[in-house]
């Protein structure tokens, strides 16, 4: 029987264990035990000298660094955010390169969500988007991640503006009515200074709407207001609450005296989509000391 019969008949019994041994990708462990006739300790040894093993041990570590990215091809165009460990390695030349790679398959073949993503064949490369990444981590020594990311359509009439701030720490991309340029940039500016979570107040969720209801409820119920005046009061504080959030409804950043709404109509413009990402947002990060963080790289 040949090695390779050998392999496709044990593939299922050793990919697993392979997988729990080292925390290697599914495709890496099946390559590994193809390449050494189902043998796992050599399997092991082709993962370690590849660095996916190391690779996979990165996995579990926090990346709250990183880069947005923004690339506009005719009338699609993506934002997405890559982690990495340290804020050095987001300006590596490579990791620049992956961002660009990944920015290139996400606009081409728009995958659902993450998962369809990093399982989608990476064209140029013999693997999937996932295995592009692995590499990468064995290459540059740090826990990478796809985090997330956006697809925008337009129609040939209206226009898109993009803008990057701190070398894309922050990503802003908006999908306008019209032709403006400079009004398309200005919008993407205010999105990326002002933070709009949404674009009007008929996009927020019922939940959200809910939840802080009951919140100003109970912080006016607090302030010891009586319950007469506390709906009066809850009323009027919610609509501040959705201006701050909703973007039309923002003060224009670079004229407060206006609305961003106000803004559009008097260029003729409305947005149609809007998309804003900074690195790291919401990500917990851990604070470690720094003589104890040296310690533990010097073990690896």
């Amino acid at each position: 029987m040949s090695g390779g019969c050998v392999v496709t008949a044990i593939n299922a019994k050793l990919v697993k264990e392979l997988r729990d041994l080292t925390g290697a990708g599914i495709m890496d462990c099946k390559r590994a035990l193809t390449e050494t006739d189902g043998d796992i300790k050599k399997a092991i040894d082709v993962l370690r000298e590849k660095g996916i093993a190391k690779a996979a041990k990165k996995s579990g570590r926090v990346a709250a660094e990183g880069l947005t990215e923004i690339k506009v091809e005719g009338n699609k165009a993506v934002a997405l955010e890559v982690n990495s460990e340290t804020d050095f390695v987001a300006k590596n030349n490579e990791f620049k390169q992956l961002l660009d790679k990944l920015a290139g398959h996400l606009l081409k073949e728009e995958p659902a969500d993450v998962e369809e993503a990093l399982g989608q064949k990476l064209a140029g490369t013999e693997g999937t988007v996932a295995d592009y990444i692995t590499s990468a981590i064995a290459k540059i020594g740090e826990k990478i991640a796809l985090r997330r990311f956006k697809v925008i359509h337009k129609k040939d009439t209206d226009i898109f503006g993009a803008y990057l701030h701190m070398g894309g720490r922050i990503a802003a991309l908006v999908s306008l009515t019209g032709e403006n340029e400079s009004v398309a940039k200005d919008v993407a500016m205010h999105i990326a200074a002002i933070k709009p979570q949404y674009l009007t107040e008929k996009e927020i969720p019922d939940h959200i709407v809910t939840h802080e209801k009951e919140v100003l409820k109970q912080e006016a119920l607090g302030e010891g207001k009586p319950e007469n005046i506390v709906e009066k009061m809850v009323t009027g504080r919610l609509k501040k609450f959705f201006k701050e959030i909703c973007l039309v409804d923002q003060p224009f950043v670079k004229d407060g005296d206006i609305t961003v709404k106000e803004f559009l109509k008097q260029n003729h413009a409305e947005v149609n989509a809007f998309v804003r990402y900074e690195v790291g947002e919401g990500i917990e990060k851990k604070a470690e000391n720094f003589a104890d963080e040296v310690k533990a790289q010097m073990k690896q």
